[in-house]
């Protein structure tokens, strides 16, 4: 399978050693990373290019690969690993100034100790055990933002783990350089929706700006018929149609390649809208707003623009594994005793992406935002494990909370619920999972993804430099409490 998004995104590979030990071993510690970057590029485990970048011996060459690294356009992130010996003092001035993801392998050419032939020769070539620790001293000396993985590199479980971590970088690259469109305000009186624009700047590289709802309008009335023909092709492509509905079909069309005429010249990648703020607009953005999402492009509902920037950057990560992901909102829960669950649906604004069949498209009265009624999706979710991930602006910090969950089909049909849905569990349980969401200040939009995990999110966190809060099997209230409280201390210096 060709990776998408192979040529945007490559991963440098460079070894610590010395000096000391001579041409010959030093020959053979490049030779070794030769042989371990063509197993990784051979392996689709490993989903994006590594770069073989040779031995760092010295502290100038060091530092260059550091200054090469912050330049390069297609480095995402660095890969270190300590052969041998390689004293630490070497790297203090290139790590200090390197601005890219960075991730310390623990590992070792050989995956068995060589009982019967080991010699002195053996031992310095392959000092890893303690070359890497001297190594970890240095990174947590300087404080450095990075992940750790442990194993023999030619495990499954290790290369799955790298995979992970790539992703997390691709999404702090793609984080820094995000531009985020808001059509109108957000909804009045809400508190989670707001937030400190230039504080998401500083820590995510969002940029955050309002754009008039009369430019919007102004597109949306230059669009011409075969625009609009060629629209309504893809959507009978891609979904269920009543014919009865084409005249509101039409308008979501026009409003879709609107919205896409205002991105191309905004270069924006998520943007928001706001059904209390509409202006000259007829409907609501519904199907437009859907078959937006299921192209890439972050949105949030009520101009919830922290979540729509989560989107995208969540999109980018999972691009090549199917982008099975949406905006959603916990909208009322299933109570039963042993089988509770909760119904994730939203008014009309959830992608296709995670559709289980193919959608149709419905008009139905929306009872707010006094407009004509709009066309939307209707459909279940898929089912599946999953993760809900939600950001939340605690004053001068960002919080990032992950959920683990596990989509199901809906218990029984919804024939008068004209929504796309999805239901899902909570981990551990209903009851801790929600009272969690809760003290930690969880949104109620969020961005649900099957594609990817809390350790994706994790590492994406660590690179950004955020709090991160995962619920998942083994949280108690009490833990959770406990964290909540120390990282206030933490996060507040």
């Amino acid at each position: 399978m060709v990776n998408i998004m192979e040529a945007k995104y490559k991963f440098w590979f460079y070894i610590g050693s010395q000096p000391l030990y001579g041409s010959d071993i030093l020959n053979q510690v490049e030779e070794h990373g030769r042989i371990m970057t063509e197993s990784f590029n051979a392996d689709q485990t490993i989903p994006f290019q590594i770069v073989f970048k040779g031995v760092g011996t010295t502290t100038n060459k060091i530092t260059s690969l550091c200054k090469d690294v912050n330049k390069s356009k297609t480095c995402t992130g660095l890969i270190t690993w300590m052969h041998t010996f390689s004293p630490s003092k070497m790297w203090i001035r290139g790590l200090s100034i390197l601005n890219k993801p960075y991730l310390h392998l623990n590992t070792q050419f050989n995956r068995n100790i060589p009982f019967q032939t080991i010699d002195m020769n053996f031992m310095n070539t392959n000092q890893s055990a303690h070359g890497d620790r001297e190594h970890g001293f240095i990174t947590a000396r300087l404080r450095l933002k990075r992940k750790v993985i442990c194993g023999y590199w030619k495990d499954k479980s290790m290369r799955a783990r790298i995979a992970i971590w790539m992703r997390a970088a691709i999404g702090a690259q793609f984080s820094r350089d995000l531009k985020v469109a808001r059509f109108g305000d957000n909804m009045r009186y809400v508190a989670v929706t707001e937030g400190d624009k230039v504080q998401a700047e500083k820590d995510l590289g969002w940029s955050v700006n309002t754009y008039a709802l009369e430019d919007l309008l102004q597109k949306f009335n230059q669009i011409e018929r075969g625009q609009i023909e060629e629209k309504l092709e893809e959507y009978q492509s891609k979904y269920h149609i009543n014919k009865e509905d084409w005249e509101s079909i039409k308008y979501q069309a026009k409003l879709e390649l609107a919205i896409l005429e205002m991105q191309k010249e905004l270069k924006f990648l998520a943007y928001t809208d706001c059904f209390q703020d509409l202006g000259g607009l007829e409907q609501l953005p519904g199907l437009a707003v859907q078959n937006l999402m299921s192209q890439g492009i972050g949105f949030g509902a009520e101009g919830d623009w922290k979540t729509a920037a989560l989107q995208a950057i969540m999109g980018e990560m999972s691009k090549d594994l199917g982008g099975h992901l949406s905006f959603i909102e916990d909208y009322t829960y299933h109570l039963e005793e042993g089988n509770e669950a909760v119904l994730g649906a939203h008014m009309l604004e959830i992608s296709p992406a995670i559709a289980q069949n193919k959608p149709k498209i419905e008009v139905h009265q929306l009872s707010i935002g006094d407009k004509r009624n709009p066309a939307r999706l209707v459909f279940e979710g898929r089912e599946g494990p999953a993760i809900l991930a939600t950001i939340i602006d605690m004053g001068g910090r960002f919080r990032l909370i992950v959920h683990d969950i596990a989509a199901i089909s809906p218990m029984e049909d919804m024939p008068k619920l004209p929504t796309a849905r999805v239901m899902w569990k909570l981990q551990p349980d209903m009851i801790t999972g929600n009272e969690a969401w809760i003290y930690s200040g969880g949104a109620h939009h969020s961005v649900i993804s099957y594609d990817l995990t809390a350790e994706h999110m994790k590492d994406f966190a660590t690179i950004m430099g955020i709090e991160c809060i995962h619920i998942g099997k083994d949280s108690t209230l009490d833990n959770l409490q406990n964290k909540l409280l120390i990282n206030d201390i933490i996060w507040n210096r």
